[in-house]
């Protein structure tokens, strides 16, 4: 028996959750069939990743599954937000199914659903299969149309248990990251290539939504963004105030605007002049495709100054003197998520959202008595928590939060240097430490139910 889906749930009932991503976690990338990503081409790449470090590894998720269920259940969440890794269902992105790859995630629902929680499946979580880069990425028309079938494929076989999809994870890094700044896979730096790319994206978005739909009739589906907070470095500055307000429309609005049928900001089209993307008629009215609810992932305040004459950025990340900073350097301001929630709610109408990832890294201390304290994160978590409690008590529509993330795993060019997770995980032996903070998650969803 499933769980109850949110929608046959009582209407003041809340999702508690974790999240993770394949390729950071599942390791195995050898195993049963499993195609090539960019990723594993970006890895190849002398200096991209941090200590040279891979994804071959992960936190060994794909062998030990059971365990990792086993604690969630432990933790007490009530879903599981984790992707499908498209090489592992379509080795090249299109022809034969792997039907090794779709076993593993059939017998990973199941284990989800026996232990009482609730699977949400995000279909791209930024594990392009390399065959599909070669024929030019995320910049061709056919990439997305690939992906869509792969959205039906994947919702054809589970779709009888899972009610929850996320078609995207975060195209403003599959976008401007990976393709202007080039520091995630596939490495490229060209703003022209990179808004491109967040166009397709966002047109295959509304493909996959569709094909989702036709395949389970109840699906609820949606997109994930990440959502920063932004503020100018000097606020008495005119130039740092248009700096925050362009910034805020590249990193935010060029993602919340077409998806919430308003089209592209016009302020940041003039900005990007010749850059801009071919948009092809009918592609607007795709990218809106309705939606069941819009997941934001939330982490930091973005405080900026102007960019150089120059750059395609209009401003640069500048926090000021003293800010409290996690490990990567990112400001921390919990008041964000109830900035971003109510932002969502009165500009944009969205009538349901979920919080889809927000945690911290931070340097954790050693094992010490079976667990570890880390202090900063579990200080972290309940000053967030205090934001979403805020917007639940405002009656803002918020019904849900994912802490990002449950293992420590490969967190992308920063390797395995940066521990976002609850769990502490080694890449090269099979270890699981629950930390302070996952003891003290369990606690928080316990109070709040």
């Amino acid at each position: 028996m499933r769980p109850p889906s949110l929608g046959e749930r009582v209407a003041n009932d809340f999702t508690w959750g974790v999240a993770t991503s394949a390729l950071q976690i599942e390791g195995a990338r050898d195993r049963d069939g499993r195609g090539r990503s960019i990723w594993e081409d970006f890895e190849a790449r002398p200096g991209a990743i941090a200590g040279g470090d891979t994804s071959a590894a992960g936190s060994h998720h794909y062998g030990h599954v059971d365990e990792d269920v086993a604690l969630m259940s432990q933790l007490g969440v009530d879903a599981y937000r984790f992707s499908v890794a498209w090489p592992r269902v379509l080795p090249d992105g299109v022809g034969e199914v792997n039907p090794a790859g779709l076993d593993f995630y059939d017998r990973l629902v199941d284990r989800l659903l026996a232990a009482g929680i609730e699977p949400w499946v995000t279909l791209y979580h930024w594990d392009l299969p390399s065959a599909l880069q070669a024929r030019g990425g995320w910049t061709r028309r056919s990439t997305g149309e690939a992906f869509a079938r792969y959205a039906r494929i994947v919702a054809h076989r589970l779709g009888d248990r899972v009610t929850n999809w996320i078609t995207h994870n975060e195209p403003r890094v599959v976008s401007l990251v990976a393709n202007a700044e080039g520091v995630h896979a596939p490495g490229v730096t060209d703003i022209t290539t990179a808004l491109q790319v967040a166009h397709e994206v966002l047109v295959s978005h509304g493909m996959a939504t569709h094909e989702l739909r036709e395949a389970v009739p109840r699906a609820r589906v949606g997109i994930t963004l990440d959502v920063n907070v932004f503020a100018p470095l000097d606020p008495d500055d005119p130039t740092h105030v248009r700096a925050a307000t362009l910034a805020d429309g590249q990193h935010n609005r060029w993602f919340l605007d077409p998806v919430t049928g308003r089209g592209y900001p016009e302020d940041v089209v003039a900005f990007y002049g010749d850059a801009n993307p071919d948009i092809r008629p009918g592609d607007l009215d795709r990218i809106a495709a309705r939606t069941d609810f819009l997941g934001l992932n939330y982490y930091r305040r973005d405080t900026v100054r102007p960019a150089d004459d120059g750059d395609w950025r209009a401003g640069v990340h500048a926090p000021p003197p003293g800010a409290p900073l996690t490990a990567m350097g990112w400001e921390t301001h919990p008041d964000g998520i109830h900035e971003i929630v109510q932002r969502a709610a009165t500009r944009y109408g969205v009538e349901s959202i979920y919080v889809t990832e927000n945690g911290a890294a931070y340097e954790d201390p050693p094992v010490r008595d079976g667990t570890i304290e880390d202090t900063d994160r579990v200080a972290y978590l309940e000053a967030h928590l205090g934001s979403v409690d805020r917007c639940r008590a405002e009656g803002l529509p918020l019904h849900g939060y994912f802490l990002w993330s449950l293992l420590d795993n490969f967190e992308w060019a920063e390797g395995y240097g940066r521990r976002f997770g609850i769990v502490h995980s080694d890449p090269g032996r099979y270890v699981r430490v629950p930390k302070d903070s996952f003891h003290r998650y369990r606690e928080a969803i316990a109070s709040r139910r």
